[in-house]
Order: structure tokens, then C-alpha cells, then sequence
């Protein structure tokens, strides 16, 4: 019996402005408009030493702007004016304001300049939701 192979997909590839509170998934091509450190730290355990590090990167297209959350060595592919691939990204709620993430089962990759000039006055990190309950009758 010969066993199939599973086909792959060819990504749809997202703008930020559709990006939503709670989904998954996404695969977008995006620019570094800016990156930050928030936090540094390090500690040994054991023989090798534990770094963990966050930064907030500011990453767009020509639809708008949101916060990625780099962690660790995604902090060092995140350099201003880079054009990234984010590939199985997701968005994260932070205090109630959407945030991109890429976790361990996507990826990050650096990829040609893109031709779009990023949306820098619709930044939808400082978009504010309210996490509603629906009761369905």
C-alpha cells in the first residue's frame, strides 16, 4: 500500500489590517519599523546559561502597523528596516491590545525588500478591546 504524501498548502498570505483579537495562523510579509528591548536577563542553570530575552517590534505593511513580541533569537533577525516573513504567527492579547507572536510551530524569515511603504498612522497595537462574554440563549 503506498502511502500518500501530505500537499502542501501554498500560504495565504494576510495584511495587518485584517489581522483579529484571538486568531492563528497568519502568514504575513512584513517591514521592522522599529525594535526595542523590554527585557534581558540571564541565569545559570545548570552547566549553560539561560538567557531570555523581549523585544517589541514595531513591523507593518502598506495596510497598517502592530507590536510582534521577538523572543530570544528572534531578537536578532528583527533589525529596523529589514523585510521579514512571519510564517504561522498568531496574535496575543496584551492588557487589551492585540500583539503578533510567531511560538515554536512557526517560523521567522528574512526575505528581499519589499516595495510597500509601511502604514505608519494605523497602528492597531493601540487599538484597545474589551473581552465580551456572549451568553447564547
Amino acid at each position: 500500500m503506498a502511502e500518500s504524501k501530505p500537499t502542501m498548502r501554498k500560504p495565504e498570505f494576510t495584511k495587518v489590517d485584517q489581522l483579529r483579537p484571538g486568531t492563528t495562523g497568519h502568514t504575513l510579509t512584513v517591514k521592522v519599523v522599529s525594535s526595542k528591548m523590554v527585557l534581558q536577563k540571564g541565569r545559570t542553570a545548570g552547566p549553560q546559561v539561560r538567557q531570555m530575552r523581549l523585544a517589541e517590534c514595531l513591523v507593518g505593511d502598506e495596510t497598517g502597523m502592530i507590536v510582534f513580541t521577538a523572543r530570544n533569537d528572534q531578537v536578532d533577525v528583527m533589525k529596523p528596516d529589514s523585510t521579514i516573513i512571519l510564517r504561522n504567527a498568531k496574535i496575543d492579547m496584551f492588557k487589551g491590545s492585540m500583539r503578533l507572536a510567531v511560538d515554536k510551530w512557526g517560523r521567522i524569515e528574512v526575505t528581499d525588500p519589499a516595495d510597500f511603504t509601511v502604514k505608519e498612522d494605523s497602528n492597531l497595537s493601540l487599538i484597545e478591546y474589551e473581552l465580551v462574554t456572549v451568553v447564547e440563549q
